[in-house]
């Protein structure tokens, strides 16, 4: 999973990262609010991970103008503003969870395994649609062009998952829990190999890709850009 963390406190921030770079993500690191809102604008991760109290342009602030400008990124508050009235309003501000600091780690990965989990819950829709590429969730078809496209129910899945993030990056590790239930299976090939049964189906007859490849992360859906 891919991680922005923003949060001024160095030494803190070196924790944070050596933790989640040991349990598999991937991590970049601001120190400011100004270059957190100019990376989420411009960039993709997974969840941002948000100190309240930055130079440049406080936490608040950035979740208040990537929600103005309909980045729907997941956003864990991490700080030391811990009166009831700070977390309602980074919650109500748009935050999808809130932690305050002193914490316990293990708590933290738990937090952020769990916000991911749930954006990657299924939506209330019959249908997703992503270019050409069209999901029929009440009869569990697909079609691209008007072409029939059958699927395993695995497959099926991972395209589900896929389209429900479109552009976003969705990672192995997310796959691994969501399709085969697999909490941690680093050696496994599964992924992979279902991966590319799928692009042979949804992308290979067709001149336009739509499944991407994120080098050591994982896979995102798009369209032409």
């Amino acid at each position: 999973m891919k991680i922005l963390l923003a949060e001024d406190d160095l030494k803190m921030a070196e924790y944070l990262c050596a933790g989640l770079i040991e349990n598999g993500h991937s991590v970049d690191h601001v120190t400011d609010g100004r270059e957190a809102l100019s990376y989420c604008l411009y960039q993709t991760c997974d969840i941002v991970i948000l100190d309240r109290m930055m130079p440049g342009m406080d936490g608040l602030s950035v979740l208040k103008a990537l929600r103005a400008a309909r980045k729907d990124v997941p956003v864990l508050f991490l700080t030391a503003m811990g009166q009831i009235d700070d977390r309602v309003e980074g919650l109500s501000a748009g935050g999808d969870d809130y932690l305050v600091k002193p914490f316990h780690f293990s708590e933290f990965l738990a937090r952020v395994a769990a916000i991911t989990r749930r954006k990657l819950e299924t939506p209330e829709t019959n249908a997703l649609d992503v270019h050409d590429l069209h999901l029929d969730l009440l009869s569990r078809t697909a079609s691209r062009q008007g072409r029939l496209i059958e699927l395993h129910a695995k497959e099926f899945a991972l395209l589900e998952i896929l389209m429900h993030n479109a552009g976003r990056v969705v990672t192995r590790t997310m796959l691994l829990e969501r399709v085969w239930n697999f909490n941690f299976e680093p050696n496994t090939t599964v992924v992979e190999t279902h991966m590319s049964r799928l692009r042979s189906k949804i992308d290979k007859p067709f001149d336009t890709a739509l499944i991407h490849t994120i080098r050591n992360t994982g896979y995102s859906m798009h369209g032409p850009r």
